[in-house]
């Protein structure tokens, strides 16, 4: 696993071995990024269950001023701790390890993330859990852009009971990004 592009391109990143987190492919990597290119440029960036932090650091990489990690397990924020000093994006990055809930709380006050991206584990809810938590804070606006990877099956038909839009479906073989946005519908 690698940084795809940016000012940390090509470096190598490391994971926690086993299968506790789901890195996501190089590829679909590529291909998420190629989406959020237009987001990038001096963004505040949220990358919840965020594993080795590839995303996050992607995104710091590409142009994002900020980016808070939230990561429960504590091998994998050791990991993303050791892959922000090695890539040198250390000073733009805050590390949230603890459980999803309980960093969610802390970023109140904060200012608006312009983009979140939430990998959880595939099958179990936390998605919807997170977009409820979530949805009337005010670090998330009608602006933010709101990223879930998920498995084909996945239902998301509880989005405009809770307030938000979907903009936009991209699926893979194996899974899916679904691209959110609170209030009404909005071209993507």
């Amino acid at each position: 696993m690698r940084v795809i592009a940016g000012s940390a391109k090509s470096m190598p990143l490391k994971t926690i071995p086993g299968m506790e987190t789901r890195p996501t492919t190089d590829r679909i990597k590529e291909t998420l990024f190629n989406m959020l290119q237009p987001y990038m440029c001096q963004c505040r960036f949220l990358d919840i269950f965020a594993g080795s932090g590839a995303i996050g650091i992607e995104a710091l990489s590409r142009g994002a001023d900020f980016c808070a990690f939230i990561e429960k397990n504590r091998k994998a924020a050791a990991v993303i701790t050791e892959n922000l000093k090695f890539t040198r994006l250390s000073d733009r990055a805050a590390l949230y390890n603890q459980d999803v809930f309980a960093a969610l709380s802390l970023l109140k006050g904060e200012e608006p993330f312009d983009c979140v991206f939430m990998d959880p584990p595939y099958n179990q809810g936390f998605e919807k859990q997170v977009l409820e938590a979530i949805k009337d804070e005010d670090y998330i606006t009608e602006d933010t852009l709101i990223v879930v990877e998920a498995s084909l099956g996945t239902d998301f038909d509880y989005l405009k009971e809770y307030g938000y839009s979907l903009i936009k479906e991209k699926r893979y073989k194996t899974n899916m990004h679904i691209f959110i946005k609170k209030g009404m519908e909005t071209p993507w």
